[in-house]
């Protein structure tokens, strides 16, 4: 059976940088990452949709039925075809991903964990606890480099729905997770592999993780 390994944490907190260093941790072909932004809904598709009045941080811009139906089959050693989403587009594109069952799935995202029937399915839950501020700056650059995007409006959604979401969604699922993985870097950029692999070290010594891995780390 396929072990899944969730890893959440707030916009900016340094979950998908701990989710790649786990699964490069790991022996090749041992593990699939998975983004939860892939199961956004069909944003796009809505009547009325304006992507400056959506909601995106909010649960229910998730399609965590399908999300939960598909890491089931997963887990049970079938293949799934999931959607692809484009944050261009803020829809889904005409295609899909085929996804082969691993031993490992490592599912990153805000909301991994704010959905019980989701989070049942986890063997090894992660919340990954970075200061609020670090985070927004974090936030800050990478839409202001990646997506181009004015520093005004990046405030505007952090103070708008971004900040209301974590409180309401992501920050209560610390409570169900196995570890809190404190980021204490204090780094702007996550950009030191030590500093990666320290953050990593309480998950690479558990028990159902240690055998996947290149080296198994000391007990």
């Amino acid at each position: 059976m396929t072990l899944l390994i969730a890893i959440t944490g707030g916009s900016g907190s340094g979950k998908t940088t701990l989710a790649e260093a786990l699964v490069a941790a790991m022996r090749p072909g041992a593990a699939v990452l998975l983004s939860e932004d892939d199961w956004y809904v069909d944003a796009a598709a809505l009547s009325g949709f304006d992507p400056a009045a959506f909601d995106f941080d909010h649960l229910d811009a998730r399609d965590h039925a399908l999300m939960t139906a598909q890491l089931a089959e997963l887990k049970a050693g079938r293949a799934v075809d999931a959607p692809v989403y484009s944050m261009e587009t803020h829809g889904r594109e005409d295609f899909t991903r085929r996804i082969e069952p691993a031993e490992a799935i490592v599912v990153e995202g805000v909301h991994v964990l704010s959905t019980p029937a989701l989070a049942a399915l986890y063997d090894v839950k992660v919340f990954v606890d970075t200061p609020a501020d670090i985070r927004f700056i974090r936030r800050l650059l990478r839409d202001q480099i990646e997506r181009k995007r004015t520093a005004d409006s990046v405030v505007n959604q952090y103070l708008t729905t971004v900040r209301p979401g974590h409180e309401r969604f992501t920050e209560p699922a610390r409570a169900v997770a196995d570890f809190v993985v404190a980021d204490s870097t204090a780094a702007v950029r996550l950009a030191d592999p030590e500093a990666v692999l320290r953050l990593a070290a309480p998950l690479l010594v558990h028990p159902l993780i240690r055998p996947l891995l290149r080296e198994p780390a000391a007990p």
